[in-house]
């Protein structure tokens, strides 16, 4: 810390608001919310007097400092901006004005930010589980530093400047990992738009009875039958896009799988969610797959393994924007979109030889391969550019900015 920096107590700088108003019936009232650890002061909704359980509230006035009672300890503090003056709040957000003759509002929210006032809080913090409160008078004998007020500016505006880059840094991070994650659908969507190839997903479906199965419905399978071990039942959490993993956590006793064996799933088979939010996702079932059945949102589709190969099928339905085009102009219903074994054995799909099926599973694989390793160099470095902000902070708070 500098030496040039006074030491005063925080109730030398905040004075405690105690502006309130009456709420009337049918007048609309903007409420505010802090996020934890320094994320901000934001609308947390509109409601009229009526709706809300107080007959009076606090009043919000732009640079007030702002924090909450019980999450104070986990970084709920800041400064109210702006758009949020004259919003309104309870008793368990206490608001202070700030002497700004001695402190900048801009400050003290750069400054609330550190692990070091967080501390204070926490210090400042008593009570039994569940009900740990800030002290406010524990809270403003704690000490802090502060700079003659042109200092402060320019530590505020160094701050702002640096945080703008990490920002967008942030931000080109972000869209580098769009673009990587549109890589493969680009590269398959462009993919046989002038061949002759193109079928419909039935041509791709062996022969034998049962290829094309979804189930069971209604009474044929109810929630309570569910066990906590057993076969496992596949929803819609199983199936992924051009991933399978078992984790939806259903299963049936060994004994009721035997009257719905038919619902049973094998090796190569192509799943489908046909229900809900997750609707026309696809995945391949692996060789490693335990015994497993469908439930109702899922349909399985034995292919014909001389026409078609499974990774390739589920390649195309998945990222191929005709195909998905095609299957999701069959889609019925908006609350609850749906598709059935017709609308997805209609549903367009390439299919050229099986080499050539095989040679694009390849370079597909092999494309996603340094997709991902993209993405885990961006994830190994995101963590260094979350640091970078509180290791400003430090600085800062510290003279060494």
């Amino acid at each position: 810390m500098s030496k040039a920096w006074t030491k005063v107590r925080l109730r030398e700088v905040l004075r405690r608001s105690e502006e309130t108003i009456e709420l009337q019936p049918h007048a609309e009232y903007r409420q505010i919310t802090v996020k934890l650890w320094g994320k901000g002061v934001v609308l947390r909704g509109i409601l009229t007097g009526a709706e809300i359980a107080a007959s009076r509230q606090m009043v919000a006035r732009r640079g007030q400092f702002i924090l909450s009672r019980i999450d104070a300890r986990n970084g709920a503090l800041g400064i109210v901006p702006d758009e949020l003056d004259g919003a309104i709040v309870t008793n368990d957000f206490p608001l202070f004005r700030v002497a700004e003759t001695s402190l900048l509002p801009s400050f003290l929210s750069w400054m609330s930010r550190t692990s070091g006032f967080v501390e204070m809080c926490q210090t400042a913090s008593e009570g039994t589980t569940n009900r740990i409160r800030l002290q406010e008078d524990k809270f403003l004998v704690r000490e802090i530093h502060l700079p003659p007020l042109a200092e402060q500016r320019r530590i505020v505006a160094r701050i702002e400047e640096l945080a703008t880059q990490i920002g967008e840094a942030k931000a080109l991070r972000k869209k580098a990992a769009k673009e990587a994650e549109a890589l493969v659908t680009t590269r398959i969507s462009a993919l046989y738009n002038d061949s002759d190839c193109w079928r419909r997903v039935e041509d791709a479906v062996s022969k034998c009875k049962g290829a094309v199965r979804s189930g069971p419905f209604g009474s044929q399978l109810l929630h309570e039958e569910f066990t906590q071990s057993g076969i496992a039942a596949i929803g819609t959490r199983d199936v992924q896009t051009d991933h399978f993993e078992l984790k939806s956590g259903w299963f049936v006793s060994p004994e009721r799988f035997e009257q719905l064996r038919r619902y049973q799933v094998f090796a190569g088979d192509i799943l489908c969610t046909i229900v809900g939010a997750s609707i026309g996702r696809f995945c391949v079932v692996p060789h490693d797959v335990p015994l497993a059945f469908t439930t109702k949102h899922i349909q399985a589709i034995t292919l014909d393994l001389d026409k078609s190969e499974p990774r390739f099928v589920s390649l195309m339905l998945n990222f191929h924007r005709r195909c998905r085009e095609s299957l999701f102009s069959q889609v019925e219903g908006s609350a609850q979109p749906s598709l059935n074994a017709g609308k997805v054995l209609g549903t367009e799909l390439p299919l050229p030889s099986l080499l050539e099926q095989r040679r694009i599973v390849a370079e597909v694989a092999a494309l996603q391969a340094e997709v991902d390793k993209l993405k885990r160099l961006q994830s190994e470095t995101a963590g260094e550019m979350d640091a970078l902000l509180p290791s400003i902070l430090d600085k800062a708070f510290k003279g060494e900015l």
